[in-house]
């Protein structure tokens, strides 16, 4: 299980500040890894399983994009929040999958939203974008675009993906930011996820439940 030869599909959203940080993570500890980039809509995520995002409860808010600051400025990793969030991160997506989500696409775009502070909704900034990747509206809103972006998120939904970032690799899932050491020493085959301590987490009885009526 080679981190050089291991095909791994991550699922992502440029609305995810945790996904922007992943990335230049990976990039720089580990640029042999072959991940496939795969933008899903993580409202879709949400809505599926019944969730919120992080920015949707009022006391977790301000302390994920602190969270975040913290994370970029302690791996020196250029980081500007964006003028407002959420945001509708359809364009991006399909911007993403029209360039058939190519890595210097994917680096670019999230460039755009958490370094340089831009969103689609910026129109100078946004039509100077579409204007340096040479791609127009018409071509990221084909049919075909958008039944990929939504066949994108079946395929992570199938898959188990329950947020964004999230790697699978051999059916498992690795989630979040907090994550990437543990996808690492996976995919260079960590004897700590064949022993019984690990295992013993698939067995787990569910003791009580929450009552949500």
């Amino acid at each position: 299980m080679s981190s050089s030869k291991q095909t791994i599909a991550w699922y992502f959203d440029f609305i995810s500040p945790f996904a922007y940080l992943q990335w230049q993570l990976l990039q720089r500890q580990t640029p042999a890894l072959n991940l496939q980039p795969i933008p899903i809509l993580f409202a879709g995520l949400l809505a599926h399983w019944d969730n919120k995002g992080p920015v949707e409860i009022a006391p977790k808010r301000q302390w994920t994009y602190e969270h975040c600051l913290w994370i970029a400025h302690r791996h020196g990793i250029p980081m500007r929040l964006p003028s407002q969030h959420p945001f509708n991160p359809l364009p991006l997506l399909r911007l993403c999958i029209a360039k058939q989500n190519d890595h210097a696409i994917v680096d670019r775009l999230f460039r755009f939203v958490w370094q340089e502070g831009h969103l689609p909704t910026d129109e100078n900034a946004w039509r100077a974008l579409l204007q340096e990747l040479q791609i127009t509206t018409a071509e990221m809103e084909t049919a075909e675009v958008k039944n990929t972006l939504r066949l994108h998120g079946e395929q992570a939904i199938a898959a188990g993906v329950f947020g964004v970032p999230t790697a699978v690799v051999n059916q498992r899932c690795f989630w979040g930011v907090d994550a990437t050491d543990m996808l690492i020493a996976y995919v260079n085959q960590d004897a700590f996820f064949s022993s019984p301590e690990f295992k013993s987490a698939e067995n787990l009885p569910v003791g009580l439940q929450r009552n949500k009526s």
